[in-house]
């Protein structure tokens, strides 16, 4: 956790999550964004899901990623105790790839939502939550803004990397990225 207050919580049913999860800790990183990281299982630690869940915008939190596999039930109960935004991570199974997390986290019923990014696509839920702070803190919203500009830029470089050598080189070169 870093020393500031908190404003992203990352929590996972599992310690296996960690490494799907990292990428939103990695956003929450670049954009300077304080955040905290907790194991929080629904199914092992239910207390301690309720607890969190109920007492997250009491101590400051204003958006949760919450990652899970299989019945993936964690961002849906979170959702369903707190009024925080949450954002569901599915996290890739081994037997249905991550399909069955999509599905659980996705169908949640009218009246609790919870926004839902690919499997396994942390980075998306981080930066989410990064736009959802940044419609309050104008330094931040131009952090994002400059962020989509680099996007941008790095999409017209490679294009002119690609015009430049000719696809066979390209590839030769820089594979597909």
């Amino acid at each position: 956790m870093n020393t500031t207050q908190a404003l992203v919580g990352i929590i996972m049913g599992s310690d296996s999550d960690l490494p799907t999860l990292e990428a939103a800790i990695a956003i929450c990183k670049q954009f300077a964004v304080p955040h905290e990281v907790a194991i929080v299982s629904a199914h092992r630690t239910p207390e301690r899901m309720i607890h969190y869940a109920k007492t997250a915008h009491t101590r400051g939190l204003k958006v949760i990623i919450a990652g899970a596999g299989g019945a993936a039930h964690l961002p849906g109960m979170v959702a369903s105790l707190t009024p925080l935004p949450v954002i569901g991570v599915p996290v890739a199974t081994r037997h249905l790839q991550g399909v069955d997390s999509l599905y659980s986290i996705v169908q949640m019923p009218r009246g609790i939502p919870v926004a839902t990014v690919a499997i396994g696509n942390a980075q998306n839920a981080g930066l989410l939550a990064v736009q959802i702070l940044a419609t309050h803190q104008p330094e931040l919203l131009e952090k994002v803004q400059q962020y989509r500009q680099d996007l941008s830029q790095s999409v017209l470089d490679k294009q002119n990397h690609l015009d430049y050598m000719g696809y066979q080189n390209y590839l030769k070169t820089f594979g597909s990225n």
